[in-house]
């Protein structure tokens, strides 16, 4: 199959779930003797199109700030869909996914799937509904409106959790036709990377924006710090919201107890996951929460917290971690709980382990290569 996907951020450049999965299962999809072209911004150096891991990565258009004032900025996905549509246009392919958000690219990839009469698929990592009102204000009724736009497009939708299918659903849009595909772990990466050197007793790994809580997380370390005064936490990741929360934890006198680090690559945030006693994942939105399996395949229990668009707590059970509401005091019990409990900690981190066992790439791949044929066979 010739195989295009469509994302403005690409990995390794950028790091996040959606660009995570495209990078995993395309190159997986190459190695099978698929032709895999990534269509995203140029973040790379160099010429407009290179190769890596067997994938031809186009880039359509000049890099762009992604967050402006701590939100998704709307004018580079406009852009960015404008600039699409020329180099898409020109190729051939069986079939386009292209991920749902920033929504505007889906358009584009429709008309190119009229023109060339190729199917498309839109893969869905999050429904946010109404929670385009708490991102944007009373402005939020026109992201409201584009995502129920684009849940009509006729086509097939992938939806990467259970949760976000059932949010699809109550957009209206046909249950049969939504397919949960979820991300997944390289488990043979990450049983291959031996932990890092320096221990480390709660590890939160994402980007810095607002819906992740780390705030939250700063203020029940200062809780805990009470009872554990040498607790440390170790913050991955980088985004806007990273000055202020410095900022909080010189507040809160943590600066001895927490460090802040940028983002890492792949390997050496599985081997310092691996020297840690606990994830900690207190964000609010999560379509998936890759990071939570990751976790427990490095044997690391997870709290998380019970929120309507967190697709990660429904992971999480009284074996594998805790799932607590979004309050300092409920979460730093729990890290005590877990951190000083060495029998329940061991306990967890065998569960987690084994609840890790399913979510491996090369399955998602092999259910993502049977959708694609299947969307094929119904254009033929």
């Amino acid at each position: 199959m010739r195989i295009a996907f469509v994302y403005d951020a690409v990995y390794p450049w950028v790091k996040g779930g959606a660009e995570k999965r495209i990078y995993e299962v395309g190159k997986r999809l190459a190695k099978d003797g698929n032709d895999v072209h990534v269509f995203g911004v140029k973040w790379w150096n160099g010429t407009e199109t290179i190769m890596n891991e067997g994938m031809v990565l186009h880039g359509v258009c000049m890099p762009m700030e992604l967050y402006v004032n701590g939100r998704r900025s709307i004018s580079e996905a406009i852009i960015f869909s404008i600039k699409l549509f020329p180099h898409l246009i020109r190729e051939r392919f069986d079939v386009i996914d292209v991920s749902a958000f920033p929504y505007f690219s889906c358009f584009t990839v429709k008309l190119v799937s009229m023109f060339r009469r190729t199917p498309m698929a839109i893969t869905w990592h999050e429904v946010w509904d109404d929670y385009w009102y708490e991102y944007l204000g009373w402005q939020g009724i026109f992201g409201k409106l584009v995502e129920h736009l684009i849940s009509k497009l006729p086509c097939m939708s992938i939806a990467v959790s259970p949760l976000t299918k059932r949010n699809l659903i109550l957009l209206g849009r046909d249950g049969e036709n939504i397919h949960v595909s979820p991300n997944g772990i390289d488990l043979k990466t990450i049983s291959s990377i031996t932990p890092f050197h320096e221990d480390c007793d709660i590890l939160f790994v994402g980007r810095l924006i607002r819906e992740k809580n780390v705030d939250v997380l700063l203020e029940a370390l200062s809780l805990v710090s009470e009872t554990i005064p040498h607790v440390k936490c170790h913050i991955i990741g980088d985004g806007p919201e990273r000055e202020r929360l410095v900022g909080l934890a010189s507040q809160h006198g943590l600066m001895g107890n927490v460090r802040f680090f940028g983002f890492m690559g792949y390997e050496d945030v599985i081997a310092r996951m691996k020297s840690s006693k606990i994830l900690v994942l207190p964000s609010t939105r999560e379509g998936f929460g890759m990071v939570v399996f990751e976790a427990f395949a490095c044997g690391v229990p997870v709290i998380t917290v019970k929120a309507r668009r967190n697709a990660a707590w429904e992971h999480v059970s009284e074996k594998t971690g805790f799932v607590v509401n979004l309050d300092a005091r409920e979460l730093g019990n729990a890290i005590c709980k877990v951190i000083t409990d060495n029998a329940l900690r061991e306990s967890m981190s065998r569960s987690a382990i084994d609840a890790a066992q399913e979510f491996d790439w090369n399955n998602t791949t092999r259910q993502l290569t049977f959708l694609y044929e299947e969307i094929i066979r119904a254009r033929e």
